[in-house]
């Protein structure tokens, strides 16, 4: 399994923006689909943003346009560039490293709370 960390997690205002972020251990970060969840205070864990091994990405619909997930295989990292945060986006934000036969590593998450 892969180690992953996550920081960047903060106090924001709405409107403001905030940039997560994700290392990865390991030397195969770049075959690995890395993704960004999140769960909410009594809510499910939910799919936020993926980054896959092909370059290709994929946005949940209630976060589109307002973030953008992108990844450095140089520097095993993967990004989350959150901007018009809202309070809905309260929650703590989990990285994902997934890879087709072996189980998913979680990172221990990083808290994200949007208030005025």
């Amino acid at each position: 399994q892969v180690r992953l960390v996550e920081s960047g997690g903060e106090l924001v205002q709405p409107g403001g923006s905030l940039r997560l972020s994700c290392v990865a251990s390991g030397t195969m970060f770049r075959i690995y689909d890395m993704g960004w969840y999140r769960q909410a205070p009594e809510k499910q864990r939910e799919f936020v943003a993926a980054t896959h091994s092909d370059g290709t990405t994929k946005i949940a619909d209630s976060v589109k346009g307002r973030f953008t997930i992108s990844r450095d295989n140089a520097r095993n990292m993967v990004y989350l560039q959150m901007d018009s945060l809202i309070p809905e986006d309260t929650a703590v934000y989990y990285c994902n490293a997934a890879l087709e036969g072996f189980a998913s590593s979680w990172g221990q998450g990083t808290q994200v709370t949007v208030t005025s």
